[in-house]
């Protein structure tokens, strides 16, 4: 083998393993970079709940302390509905 044979052949190896080597990492970066975004996901859907949960008691708050002072007839609770008054 020639001289420049084998720089061409060596420089060929080195290329190509580097540019394998590159792209398994942007594949590892990118996949990072997905996971991430998983996590922020995960995140802002506990944030939504929790200020979901937040919202219901200031309502049930409200409509407690409006109750007080205009009571509403009629009005029962969903848990108190007994069977006998839905058929009725």
């Amino acid at each position: 083998m020639s001289r420049v044979a084998k720089i061409t052949f060596a420089s060929s190896i080195i290329l190509s393993a580097g540019i394998v080597w590159g792209v398994h990492y942007m594949q590892q970066q990118e996949r990072e970079t997905m996971y991430q975004g998983v996590l922020r996901d995960d995140e802002r859907r506990r944030e939504k709940m929790r200020q979901r949960e937040e919202d219901l008691r200031e309502s049930q708050r409200k409509r407690a302390l409006y109750e007080r002072f205009q009571p509403v007839s009629g009005s029962v609770p969903p848990q108190q509905v007994t069977d006998s008054e839905t058929e009725g």
